[in-house]
């Protein structure tokens, strides 16, 4: 009864993971053909096949139709190690920046379709924005779920759209495709976002991306404050803190 026989082994899944295997082997994008050759799999079988490692994030297809590892499986294999390094590093940092705004500072990761409230930060005064470790929000009402979104690119933000059809939580959530696609392409081009009372009604963020060595996106550092209080000036020492954080991730580090 101990024994497996071969036959009890699913096929899909070997095949899902000889696909895998085939596009890690490449420095960059391959093409259907080549990766179903090098797979030995007729090229309908590996588009099918594909086309479900899409959905699932494990794989991405850029628009010139070739096919590389996706952002949930790079990481997840760093998530390990990475959760550990990220809180360690992350904190001075945010300490810093709490201590010399006077705001919230939070770390969020991305899990499916919301981020994540990993750590955070908190002045040491009565009235400020609180961000309960572990809660979650939608990608579209955060800075950085907006800048995780845009840096994927069109297709995973219309995906997005499908998936959840974009709730309204306050009259400046974004809840048209056209209109968040915009704002992410937008954001994720100029290297931070902001959340302009979507989320929460006098609430507002400033949001960046923090980086490993892989030199994929593996969290989001933010800024929360009461909407009046929010200054266009925090974004330099927000945009330099994540630098530094994902500089000492090891970002950049594997690259050439």
């Amino acid at each position: 009864m101990s024994d497996t026989k071969p036959e009890a082994r699913i096929q899909v899944i070997d095949r899902a993971t000889l696909l895998l295997d085939v596009i890690s082997r490449y420095s960059k994008p391959v093409k259907l053909k080549v990766l179903s050759a090098d797979a030995g799999l007729h090229p309908s079988t590996a588009h099918r096949i594909l086309h479900s490692l899409i959905d699932n994030r494990f794989v991405e297809r850029s628009s010139a139709g070739e096919y590389r590892l996706g952002q949930r499986l790079l990481q997840l294999s760093n998530r390990l190690h990475t959760d550990i390094d990220l809180r360690a590093v992350a904190m001075p940092y945010m300490e810093k920046l709490r201590d010399k705004l006077g705001e919230t500072i939070n770390l969020t990761i991305r899990e499916g379709d919301v981020v994540i409230y990993f750590e955070k930060a908190t002045p040491n005064r009565m009235m400020h924005v609180q961000q309960i470790v572990g809660s979650r929000a939608p990608l579209h009402v955060t800075g950085v779920g907006k800048l995780m979104l845009g840096i994927s690119g069109e297709q995973e933000i219309a995906g997005y759209a499908q998936r959840t059809n974009l709730p309204a939580y306050t009259r400046n959530t974004f809840n048209s495709l056209e209109a968040l696609t915009e704002e992410c392409l937008t954001s994720a081009q100029r290297g931070y976002a902001l959340d302009n009372e979507e989320a929460e009604i006098g609430v507002g963020c400033i949001g960046v991306l923090i980086y490993d060595q892989s030199n994929q996106p593996v969290a989001g550092l933010s800024l929360s404050a009461p909407i009046d209080r929010r200054r266009d000036e925090w974004i330099g020492e927000l945009v330099q803190a994540g630098n530094a954080i994902s500089e000492q991730l090891g970002y950049g580090k594997s690259s050439g």
